[in-house]
């Protein structure tokens, strides 16, 4: 095989996101991000990668712009820990903040003493007062889900609730969701953490502190 025609198979060959990673220029790039963490980081891109079926259907380069973000926000991509996540939509991979994701980023801010999220269960909710937003809360009386709970307090004291029944959460889905319409992606196979992204989000914008960072990941 002469030069000319070894230079054309080169060229022809397609990029894939492991050629990508292992590119000097994108090591340094996320070396000047996460220091010491690069290498882990650029492994755990490559593994969430190649066990997503319709991930490795994705361009690499959009990928590869998933991670950086998630990289410069300083939350893990793993799937299980649900700080961030790399979802595929259509040919093209999209970065996604999970909840807990939203709760780091709000309590780095230094603005917020304490923020959660969690099931409310048939019975919890007893009842709410609408001119303060207070509610008042008793024991479950099933397993049964039937709503999620926001909560933040600033270090000033200013505190906030918000109820979002299962109900809303899924209609929210519907209208502001493609992957929801499609029937796929984290609403189908997560809902409860997707749900609790939902309220956590709404609470954050409507009542509390948002940084440029918090702006951005959203």
């Amino acid at each position: 095989m002469s030069e000319q025609t070894q230079a054309i198979t080169q060229v022809a060959k397609p990029l894939t996101l492991a050629s990508l990673l292992s590119g000097d220029k994108v090591k340094s790039r996320f070396n000047e991000i996460l220091g010491a963490k690069a290498p882990g980081f650029i492994s755990s891109v490559l593994s969430v990668a190649n066990n997503n079926a319709l991930l490795k259907k994705a361009k690499p380069q959009s990928v590869l712009n998933s991670a950086v973000i998630a990289a410069t926000l300083d939350l893990p991509i793993n799937q299980n820990l649900g700080f961030a996540y790399i979802v595929p939509y259509k040919d093209e991979a999209q970065f996604q903040l999970g909840y807990k994701g939203l709760i780091q980023l709000a309590m780095r801010s230094g603005q917020y003493k304490t923020i959660n999220v969690a099931e409310v269960r048939e019975g919890e909710l007893k009842s709410q007062n609408r001119f303060t937003g207070e509610y008042e809360f008793g024991e479950p009386t099933s397993d049964k889900v039937v709503g999620y709970m926001g909560y933040f307090k600033l270090v000033n004291g200013f505190e906030k609730y918000l109820y979002m029944s299962v109900d809303e959460a899924t209609q929210h889905g519907k209208k502001y969701s493609q992957t929801f319409k499609r029937g796929g992606g984290l609403w189908s196979t997560d809902f409860d953490a997707m749900a609790k992204k939902t309220v956590l989000k709404m609470l954050l914008s409507k009542f509390g502190i948002l940084s440029i960072e918090m702006q951005r990941a959203q």
